[in-house]
């Protein structure tokens, strides 16, 4: 396959779309060509301030490019800690609480599904308020929900303060992935969002497996109320870290009606829409299945430990690597064939889950982590290369679709679980599998083009 045309200076005109599948008229573009389009009007930007040079975009290599790559790392990093950090102990709520499997999934079901909607509000505000500071504000009050959800009494007051937890952790992805998108060099685009992707894995591992392991020696309270205090540390290295915004155009008095335009604009662009139902289905398996393994490990033939069971959460560790390597994956076989790969390691990972000898479980957990991650780093590249000039609002409702996918369809697995066991879990996992690969497929064939 012959190498795409060079991408054009930031903020230039593009006369071919980056990220176009193989087979279209255009050639398949790297995830790291999502060049971000100047507003119609562009504002006077304020003056450099290091580490930046005159109005450059952060280029690989660069000090700004190292401070703002780790500090995205650590907002993805703490926003999945504190979010996931309560889907190992979903057996020991039911047991304390005396609720059902499906039931005690609301920890985690409640707080993704606000999380999801706070996203589309904070996508409209990312447009009108400084970027640093909401993606701060949501990472502090995150982490001391979660200290609240750890000492509260009832099993209704912690849903609570999950939910609120959710509310205010939405300020973090969708604003992540634009600020990303603005702000790091076409060139190092694809990298700078698979480090995101990485640090969400990361979180998500430590999360997992730290509260697994405090659990057994401490208690779950204790266990989630470390994982919040780490939370606050990770928040205030992140204000540090992080340069301020140096090609957001602040819009300020913007209407509610030119939001629902760029969201309309969005879900009837030609590709976007197939990107977000990507999210969706993705992360609605991923969680459905994360969700309940725990239960089917610690029954025969396995009978293991809330430890052990944590300790094969470990399997983020190769989330984190393919998330890094999606970038570089897709620049050379195109976004489309390398959205498929993943998909095609996730199928595999099921599939070996339904064994009963447990190092096969455990490959099989893997290959489902690392195809996962590599079709939302993918996919989260993408949108950000045809969102235009209202980055924000495709992200959020990238992020909307791929939250909702969590708390619906990862609730969902837990009726398949109660009612038919693991086989009927993982047949459930294989359609929508099945569909995230046709509409993978459909992608290929259709020319991207730049939302307005």
């Amino acid at each position: 396959m012959s190498r795409p045309p060079e991408a054009p200076a930031p903020g230039a005109a593009s006369p071919s779309v980056p990220g176009a599948p193989p087979d279209s008229a255009a050639a398949s573009g790297p995830a790291a060509a999502a060049v971000p389009v100047a507003p119609a009007t562009p504002a006077v930007p304020p003056a450099p301030s290091p580490p930046f040079a005159s109005a450059d975009y952060a280029e690989p290599g660069s000090a700004a490019y190292r401070r703002i790559t780790f500090a995205l790392f650590l907002a993805g990093f703490t926003t999945f800690s504190l979010l996931y950090s309560v889907q190992p102990l979903l057996p020991l709520f039911a047991a304390e609480f005396h609720v059902g499997a499906a039931t005690s999934a609301l920890s985690l079901s409640l707080a993704t599904g606000f999380l999801a909607f706070a996203i589309l509000c904070a996508g409209a505000l990312s447009e009108s308020m400084d970027r640093r500071r909401l993606m701060f504000a949501s990472m502090a009050m995150a982490a001391v929900l979660n200290l609240i959800a750890s000492v509260v009494p009832s099993w209704h007051a912690m849903l609570i303060a999950r939910a609120l937890e959710g509310l205010v952790l939405g300020g973090v992805p969708a604003v992540a992935m634009a600020y990303l998108a603005e702000e790091i060099h076409p060139r190092g685009l694809g990298r700078a969002m698979g480090q995101y992707v990485g640090g969400t894995a990361f979180g998500g591992m430590m999360g997992r497996v730290g509260v697994s392991l405090l659990s057994d020696a401490f208690g779950w309270r204790p266990a989630l109320f470390v994982v919040s205090v780490i939370g606050v540390l990770a928040a205030i290295g992140f204000w540090f870290l992080l340069p301020p915004s140096r090609h957001f155009v602040r819009r300020s008095g913007v209407k509610l009606s030119e939001h629902v335009a760029a969201w309309r604009g969005h879900l009837t662009h030609s590709s976007l829409p197939l990107l977000f139902a990507m999210g969706f289905l993705m992360m609605g398996m991923f969680v459905a299945v994360y969700n309940y393994a725990g239960f089917r490990l610690m029954k025969p033939p396995f009978s293991l430990s809330q430890s052990a069971i944590g300790l094969i959460f470990c399997a983020y560790l190769f989330g984190i690597v393919a998330s890094t390597m999606a970038g570089g994956l897709s620049d050379r076989f195109g976004r489309a064939p390398a959205l498929l790969s993943g998909i095609a390691l996730a199928i595999a990972g099921v599939l070996l889950s339904l064994l009963t000898w447990l190092p096969a479980v455990i490959l099989g957990i893997v290959l489902l982590t690392i195809g996962f991650f590599v079709a939302h780093s993918v996919s989260s590249a993408w949108v950000g290369a045809l969102g235009g000039r209202s980055k924000g609002h495709a992200a959020s409702l990238y992020l909307l679709a791929y939250y909702i996918g969590s708390s619906t369809l990862g609730a969902m697995g837990g009726w398949f679980w109660d009612h038919s066991g693991w086989g009927a879990l993982v047949g459930y996992a294989l359609a929508l599998l099945a569909i995230a690969a046709a509409t993978a497929w459909t992608l290929r064939t259709r020319q991207p083009v730049l939302a307005d």
